[in-house]
């Protein structure tokens, strides 16, 4: 029988990657996103639930997370589950885990609140100036509307 494993999650970074690389030279990255469906409740209510997901990146897509996201970020990641398990002081443990495949960086190139990205390496780029216009000041004039 064939068999499918795809998973494509769209959330926040719940906290700001770190870079490592193995002896082989490759590089890796483990992230959490935060994943948030609403809905209703029994009783009508709206309700947020928050699902938290571990995810390890290789290669290209872990350096590129880890040099322009901080926690926070907005998210799109593409990928396969893969259920890992050890032993712990005589106990089976196990947990399901995304292995990312490709990752879209949502949001704006000029950071800043709405959650876009920069590189971490130079700061971000400061807000752009409020526009100057001249407007027409009724005040001065008294009752005289300018049209």
């Amino acid at each position: 029988m064939a068999s499918f494993n795809k998973v494509i999650l769209m959330g926040n970074m719940t906290r700001t990657p770190e870079l490592r690389t193995i002896p082989s030279g490759l590089s890796v990255t483990d992230i959490g996103l935060a994943v948030n469906n609403r809905r209703k409740s029994a009783s009508g209510e709206l309700v947020d639930e928050v699902t938290f997901v571990d995810i390890t990146l290789w290669g290209r897509e872990a350096e590129i997370v880890c040099q322009y996201t901080t926690k926070g970020s907005p998210l799109l990641v593409e990928g396969r589950l893969k259920q890992e398990t050890w032993e712990t002081e005589g106990q089976k443990r196990s947990k399901m885990k995304v292995i990312g495949e490709r990752v879209q960086l949502l949001g704006s190139k000029g950071g800043g609140d709405e959650g876009g990205y920069a590189p971490r390496s130079s700061p971000r780029s400061a807000p752009a100036a409020t526009p100057q216009h001249d407007y027409y000041d009724v005040s001065q004039d008294g009752d005289d509307v300018p049209f």
